[in-house]
This record gives structure tokens, C-alpha cells and sequence, in this order.
């Protein structure tokens, strides 16, 4: 279920996956060059009506992968991806902000979707999310339970009756447990 089109140093991919189970990606914490080019694109992505979830870029020079991420009330269609698509392949063409020749791909986040921000967790306290981090805490490199609180750098997540703090810094993805009737508010 894509639209590939050719331009001259990269390939456009459009997915949708608002009725997908998995998305193509979870959270990895934002490097630098992630938040430039979040930076970059939001202002184009706001003014066409949309919300920019997030944005990352792995892989360097040929082969690279940027992922982008769109959404809005009323859900993503492909035409809503290749509207954006056409913007962002104009403005990264002109900026070349990325070396070499990528992919550029434009989806919903999904039904699992990724959460890559504070902001995020935020709006879906009460959820249940899966959070695997870089390395341990408290004996653990996985976590799956419900968002019960936000801090300024922490997430608490409760699973069963243990509570986890987990700093930002050691998060390597999260997205939302998604099971058919929903989202599970625990």
C-alpha cells in the first residue's frame, strides 16, 4: 500500500497506516539532526492543517530513511500523505538538508502510535505504552504498563503493581499498546 515517485536525489514513499496495527517505526529519542529537520518541516506541515508527530532520519548517505509522521482530527488519508509529501520533497530538495540520496517517507502514526515527545505522554496519560529503553532500570530493559504520570525529563509508568520512573534519556522507543476495542486506559 504505497506511492513510490523518483526525484532526482531521493524516493518518496507514501504509507498509510491509520488502520495499521503496527507503525513503521516507535520512539528513538530525537538526535540533532531529527529536531533540525522537525524544526524545518513543522512550520509547512501546520500551515497545510496538520500536526507533524515526529520525525526521524536513520542510516547516512545512500540508503538513508527519513520517516515522517502526520496527523490530524479527523485521521490521514494517502491523498493527506501525498499533499505533504509534494511540500516536504520541495523544501528538502531546496534546503538539502540530508547527504547523498534517502527515502522519504510520510504516514499516520498508526494505531501503536509512536510517542516521541513529553508532550505525548501527556496526552495519552492513562494508556497503556511499551517503553524499551537503552539500557536498564531497575533490573529491566523493557516496560509495558499504563502512563500514570509526566515529569520534566521522566515518564511513570505503572505495570501491575510496580512503578517505574524512567528519565527521558534512557528511552530508545514507546508507542501505545493498541488492542481492537482501543486504546487500553488501563
Amino acid at each position: 500500500m504505497g506511492l513510490v515517485n523518483s526525484y532526482t536525489n531521493h524516493t518518496l514513499r507514501l504509507f498509510v497506516w491509520k488502520w495499521a496495527l503496527r507503525p513503521l517505526f516507535c520512539f528513538k529519542q530525537m538526535k540533532n539532526q531529527d529536531l533540525m529537520l522537525f524544526e524545518m518541516l513543522q512550520p509547512v506541515v501546520s500551515a497545510m492543517g496538520y500536526e507533524l508527530w515526529g520525525v526521524e532520519h536513520t542510516g547516512d548517505g545512500q540508503g538513508s530513511l527519513l520517516r515522517v509522521y502526520i496527523d490530524k482530527q479527523s485521521g490521514i488519508s494517502l491523498t493527506d500523505c501525498e499533499r505533504v509529501s509534494s511540500q516536504m520533497a520541495g523544501i528538502l530538495d531546496t534546503k538539502n538538508p540530508i547527504r547523498g540520496s534517502y527515502t522519504l517517507e510520510v504516514s499516520s502514526p498508526g494505531m501503536d502510535r509512536p510517542l516521541f515527545t513529553l508532550g505525548h505522554f501527556n496526552q495519552f496519560m492513562g494508556h497503556e505504552a511499551r517503553i524499551r529503553l537503552h539500557g536498564k532500570l531497575q533490573g529491566r530493559k523493557n516496560i509495558v504498563g499504563r502512563i500514570v504520570a509526566v515529569g520534566a525529563d521522566t515518564v511513570t509508568i505503572l505495570e501491575n503493581s510496580e512503578t517505574f520512573n524512567v528519565p527521558l534519556v534512557l528511552i530508545d522507543k514507546a508507542n501505545l499498546v493498541y488492542q481492537s476495542s482501543g486504546y487500553n486506559a488501563g
